[in-house]
């Protein structure tokens, strides 16, 4: 196998794996077929929860985490103890590179059943160790990213702060700030976010810094006098109306803001701002943080409350916390080098062969159907000049077994955000409603000639 040539940025994760992926590998190598090229495809059956739309979050961290899929030293050691593989798969796996392609769709684009999110391509055994890191990535981050995209259309223009770290694995919490700030968060709590993904952070003060202090006064106090009176006191320690008396009595009308975490939020809101505005604090603004979810976010619409901070219902995806998709073979080559499409036909898990493109129908800007055309032939789908009433949504991701490198790291998570505001504008009016329901649009299958009549050179192309 012929080496990649990507730089190692961390430690292997060539364990992140399950093990029937090495024990296949093992199985293919003796038999002949671990060399046969193959096409991998993730996606969703469907999206959970009736949920209208889903998006993809998470490629940027999986382009990282295959560049460093290598089998060092202590890995290999750890198979051979076991007994996982036999000696000439260890020998296999020591010079493990992914070598192949990977096309998909770009982080923070939307998504439907059947979306092509993934489609990896390789030989059989290159491509089948990749699927439980792969899914680890994507099912995680898209149930955070789409639960977070709703809480922020249920917000509208108030900023949002995602601070659900101890609600989380250590680890998850950090894919889960950065997640959230790619479908429209503000800010998180979490350090390791901001110094990782370049994440704006935010904070203060909490209950037991209120606590500490024999009064409430002396709480304020200090706190003001560390971090000046734009800071943001949290006034529900003991009695809110005396709360935020304090505060203002000791901050003065210029008071940052005052945050409120319990109580009757609607109710608690209006008569906090009542009370701000007959002691002249106008301008200081109100933030909530009480288990909020999409729900509690828009009840709260048309109270006096200015950002919303969100904790447990962020990072567990809102009672979703994955989001159920499958990496499963669509084609491969035959014993004489011919393609073959191929498919699960499981009931209630299927899945449909074959190299797929996908696009997305609009009509004058909005988005009408996701298009997938089906080569079972495996010839190459001229997404461009077939289908321009439609915007092609997959990109090259990884090629020849190098990531591209534009979707890595803070600038990757900035252009991720960045593509999510421009495609949720695309969505109909009913998708933005919270109830459940069936997908926003149709998913529509076709070949290549129906395509070609499906989408109609009517619609100007979407983002970029």
């Amino acid at each position: 196998m012929t080496h990649g040539h990507a730089s190692r940025g961390g430690a292997s994760t060539a364990l992140l794996t399950d093990r029937y992926e090495l024990t296949m590998v093992d199985a293919a190598l003796r038999d002949g077929t671990a060399e046969r090229r193959c096409v991998f495809e993730l996606f969703g059956r469907r999206l959970s929860a009736g949920r209208r739309f889903g998006v993809v979050a998470g490629t940027g961290r999986l382009l990282s985490l295959i560049r460093d899929f290598r089998f060092d030293h202590e890995e290999l050691r750890f198979l051979r103890d076991e007994k996982v593989v036999d000696a000439a798969t260890l020998d296999f796996l020591e010079g493990y590179r992914f070598t192949g392609s990977i096309t998909g769709y770009r982080e923070g684009e939307l998504y439907f059943p059947g979306s092509p999110i993934l489609t990896v391509e390789g030989t059989f055994a290159e491509a089948v160790v990749l699927e439980t890191l792969a899914l680890s990535v994507l099912n995680h981050d898209s149930a955070i990213a789409t639960a977070a995209a709703r809480m922020s259309v249920a917000a509208g223009d108030r900023p949002l702060a995602e601070m659900g770290s101890r609600r989380a694995g250590e680890r998850s919490a950090v894919a889960a700030a950065r997640a959230a700030y790619i479908v429209g968060f503000a800010a998180t709590s979490n350090l390791e976010a901001g110094r990782r993904w370049g994440i704006p952070t935010m904070g203060t003060a909490a209950h037991s810094w209120t606590l500490l202090h024999d009064t409430e006064e002396d709480a304020f106090r200090a706190q003001i006098d560390a971090l000046g009176v734009g800071t943001t006191l949290l006034v529900d320690t003991y009695d809110i109306r005396r709360g935020v008396e304090t505060a203002v009595r000791i901050a003065g009308t210029g008071l940052g803001g005052v945050r409120i975490d319990s109580g009757d939020l609607p109710t608690v809101a209006a008569e906090v701002r009542a009370q701000l505005d007959e002691l002249g604090a106008t301008g200081t603004r109100i933030t909530v943080t009480s288990d909020l979810d999409e729900y509690a976010i828009a009840a709260l619409a048309a109270s006096p409350v200015d950002a919303y901070g969100v904790g447990t219902s962020v990072v567990t995806g809102s009672g979703t916390p994955t989001a159920g998709m499958v990496y499963k073979l669509v084609a491969r080559q035959d014993s004489d080098g011919g393609w073959v499409g191929v498919a699960k036909a499981s009931t209630d898990k299927g899945s449909k062969g074959g190299r797929k493109a996908a696009f997305r129908t609009l009509d004058e800007g909005t988005a009408t159907s996701e298009l997938i055309v089906v080569s079972d032939g495996f010839e190459a789908l001229d997404t461009a000049a077939s289908h321009p009433a439609a915007r092609a949504l997959q990109v090259p991701l990884v090629t020849d077994g190098e990531p591209d490198v534009a979707f890595e790291g803070t600038a990757g998570v900035e252009a991720a955000r960045a593509h999510h505001a421009r495609v949720r504008e695309e969505l109909p009016v009913r998708a933005l409603a919270l109830s459940r329901s069936d997908p926003a649009i149709p998913t529509v299958y076709a070949d290549a000639s129906e395509a070609a009549a499906i989408a109609q050179p009517t619609v100007a192309s979407g983002a970029e």
